[in-house]
């Protein structure tokens, strides 16, 4: 029975955080976020896929030989 007080204890505390003490973003803030994961993965996407290309034509040079 201890168990389950404790469990039923923490499940309110973490209600009472997630309700009382944590501040969620606006959603100018979450939509700027977004904009700049979005651009970040892109740009990373990139170049990997710079890099691919160029890794690509180094090995196909160095098999032909």
């Amino acid at each position: 029975m201890n168990v389950i007080k404790k469990f039923i204890n923490y499940c309110k505390a973490c209600y009472d955080e997630l309700a009382h003490k944590v501040t969620w973003p606006t959603r100018k803030e979450l939509t700027q976020s977004a904009v700049v994961v979005l651009s970040a993965s892109l740009i990373i996407a990139l170049v990997v896929w710079l890099m691919d290309v160029v890794f690509k034509a180094f090995m196909s040079q160095i098999y032909s030989l």
